[in-house]
């Protein structure tokens, strides 16, 4: 089933459309594989977050588009334009959203191991915000801070022990979690105290991300209140109180039937539940109102992105299954070999037709597990025919791989009819512009 909005439907072709672009069209134009982004649903996504920050908490916060979903120079454009902010994971992030002329004030830096040169680049660069996940890393940015005669702002990743119902490879709040400091063994106290013995470091408060794909409001209203209340004691036992909370991202998004269907409307209403209870809490709790960030990414842009296959090969094995192979596969989208990932797919050249088959749906990769995925209900389907497979805007591009030395697809953007890339394709000559044959193997 698709679920249709103004931006994402079919035409009177009966092709797939979006962002007012015919499916068919940009295969035909661009190629596939290809994924393509409706720059009007990112906005869209981008104004609930700020505006519901604006209207329900006096703008006391920002939005940091969480670049790990999708990382490029145009995404960071967009979001300046927006005016909101971006977290970035790695040096690679760091440097794209810099090379895109977005101000470092407003990024904040993570990762549970980042390297030194990723500290001091950001050091270098006027970086916002740096999240510490670990002792070494307090010292490291101290060190460097001191060496630039410099004060870094921080925040410690902490670890309320919530458990959100999601799956376990994207939980990060249980208490076996590689990232941040447990509060109920005692570790994240011990971690404040030591960033505030740091001269160079000015502790602004506490991070904290519970997981991805969650559609439960309870889970994020219960971490907060968990947040506050170590806040609390950290007020009480160490006289300090944070001035800022980051409650990280991880709202889900439509995949596949059974998922919620949340809505512009359904994602403020979450936020909304998320910052009355920040100042709920703190009116209960004697604290004051702390700054506020967010860090959705996959609900920005998941939905907003679409991938575009040609159907190759056919396979039926009879009283088994049925493969319908495409010019993709997990080289593209790795989610389903990694997560099992649940997907909607649609033939955009047939998308009125009726379903008359369960198929998988297979990519062209030396593996058996190179699938898009399983029991795909769709028209009978042909070797030529556009498949669009839904809800690929978030992990696709930044996850894909030059697997089997595929080309990862370029990607583009669609807004009012018209698309642009965005990212350009590759070439042959790209992978293998770093090889290097060293003397002794030229014949």
């Amino acid at each position: 089933m698709i679920h249709t909005r103004d931006t994402l439907k079919i035409n009177h072709a009966g092709h797939l459309e979006i962002g007012g672009a015919d499916c068919v069209d940009l295969a035909q134009q661009f190629g596939t594989p290809l994924y393509v982004l409706d720059e009007e649903y990112i906005r869209r996504m981008m104004r609930v977050y700020r505006d519901t920050i604006a209207e329900e908490y006096d703008g006391n916060g920002l939005v940091l588009y969480a670049s790990k979903a999708f990382s490029c120079k145009a995404i960071y454009a967009i979001a300046g334009q927006e005016n909101i902010g971006v977290d970035v994971v790695s040096g690679g992030e760091l440097y794209t959203a810099l090379q895109a002329g977005f101000p470092a004030k407003k990024m904040t830096l993570h990762g549970n191991n980042k390297l030194p040169h990723e500290i001091c680049g950001a050091l270098d660069c006027g970086v916002g915000m740096i999240v510490i996940d670990a002792h070494s890393e307090a010292d490291l940015i101290e060190r460097e801070a001191a060496s630039r005669g410099i004060v870094q702002d921080v925040l410690i990743r902490i670890n309320p022990g919530v458990e959100a119902h999601t799956h376990a490879y994207v939980q990060t709040a249980t208490p076996d979690s590689k990232f941040g400091f447990s509060v109920a063994n005692g570790a994240a106290e011990e971690m404040t105290a030591y960033v505030l013995s740091k001269p160079h470091l000015h502790l602004k408060g506490y991070h904290c991300h519970i997981g991805s794909q969650i559609f439960e409001k309870r889970s994020f209203v219960l971490a907060v209140e968990k947040n506050l209340a170590f806040m609390a004691q950290m007020k009480a036992k160490l006289g300090f109180e944070a001035e800022a909370l980051n409650m990280g991202g991880g709202f889900g998004i439509w995949y596949a039937e059974g998922d919620a269907m949340i809505g512009t409307d359904g994602y403020a209403a979450y936020l909304r539940a998320l910052l009355n209870t920040v100042k709920e809490g703190c009116e209960k709790l004697g604290l004051r109102r702390p700054y506020v960030y967010l860090e959705p990414g996959r609900s920005i842009v998941g939905e907003a992105g679409i991938t575009l296959y040609t159907v190759g090969a056919i396979k039926e094995i009879p009283g088994i299954r049925k493969y319908i192979a495409v010019d993709g596969g997990m080289f593209d989208n790795p989610r389903y070999a990694l997560y099992q990932s649940k997907y909607t797919a649609v033939l955009a050249n047939r998308a009125t037709e009726a379903p008359e088959e369960l198929v998988a749906i297979a990519g062209k990769c030396c593996e058996s597990g190179d699938l898009i995925g399983l029991d795909f209900e769709l028209p009978k389907a042909r070797s030529g025919d556009i498949l669009a497979v839904l809800s690929t805007g978030a992990y696709n591009y930044s996850m894909a791989s030059n697997y089997n030395r595929n080309l990862i697809p370029p990607v583009v953007l669609v807004k009012g009819g018209k698309a642009e890339y965005i990212v350009r394709p590759q070439s042959y000559e790209d992978i293998v512009r770093n090889d290097v044959i060293p003397e002794r193997l030229r014949s």
